[in-house]
């Protein structure tokens, strides 16, 4: 397995290159986390990535995801072309969001126009057919909301040499109550989309699940407790094949970047 020198734990959170955003970007380096994926809904275009690797000195950034019908291959190349020449190694574009009637046809016809190596792209990948395809044509596969069962099917899809990085809710909360509520919150969301919903159902949660999102569904998808219990969820992952966990902290609070809980995480997660 490789750990495309991301380390075992990174942070997925939403920048947009404001300077909120850069501040936490170089909170997370300062801390000493490896790498940000960043999450595809807050980017408001490339040019932020560019301002946030700018902005920082060794952290590494990956768009986790951008979405292929709302970027071109030739803009994506060209942000990728332009960062590599100005700070090496530090950005690998995750792509995603081929939605339509033939998902897999479009991805592949985006990668025969994308100018990025192989081994500096990685695709969001949830169904069997998506991972295969991110096995073939980049680096690996970047799923979201999946147990830790999840992460041992595919990596047998992958095979032992490519990437499996997850993102993973976290909640630093060790009252349950709140913890689940804020969990409950976030993934009841995903439950509207068809593409989770389907992934949520071949990894086996019914669809009184989907409808109630009982404490064990929750307590699958979302990490709660002190950072020990945390560490210890997250570790499933790794321990069923993946190579590294993007903590996806949620506070039940949207806006301020969860900086707090993000120092509180880094010496269990990174010591």
């Amino acid at each position: 397995m490789t750990d495309h020198h991301f380390g075992r734990f990174g942070i997925t959170t939403g920048l947009d290159g404001g300077a909120d955003s850069i501040a936490a970007a170089r909170a997370a380096e300062e801390l000493g986390w490896p790498v940000i994926w960043l999450s595809g809904g807050a980017l408001p275009g490339l040019q932020a990535i560019s301002d946030l690797v700018d902005a920082t000195t060794a952290i590494k950034f990956v768009s986790g995801i951008l979405a292929v019908v709302k970027y071109s291959a030739a803009d994506v190349s060209a942000t990728y072309a332009a960062l590599e020449e100005a700070a090496p190694g530090r950005f690998t574009a995750g792509l995603g969001g081929a939605h339509g009637a033939k998902p897999i046809a479009t991805l592949n016809a985006y990668l025969d126009e994308l100018d990025v190596p192989v081994e500096r792209r990685v695709l969001a990948a949830l169904g069997p057919r998506m991972l295969e395809l991110a096995g073939e044509r980049s680096a690996g596969a970047y799923p979201f909301l999946t147990r830790a069962a999840y992460s041992a099917d595919a990596r047998k899809v992958l095979g032992p040499d490519k990437l499996l990085a997850v993102s993973h809710l976290v909640v630093v909360e060790t009252d349950a109550d709140r913890a689940r509520a804020i969990a409950r919150n976030t993934i009841s969301f995903f439950t509207t989309i068809p593409g989770y919903v389907a992934s949520l159902q071949r990894q086996g949660f019914s669809q009184s699940d989907l409808s109630e999102l009982p404490d064990h569904m929750v307590d699958a998808l979302a990490a709660w407790g002190s950072p020990a219990d945390i560490k210890a969820k997250l570790t499933e992952h790794l321990d069923a094949g993946a190579d590294h966990v993007a903590v996806n902290v949620i506070t039940g609070v949207t806006g301020p970047q969860p900086i707090e809980q993000w120092r509180a995480l880094t010496p269990v997660l990174l010591g």
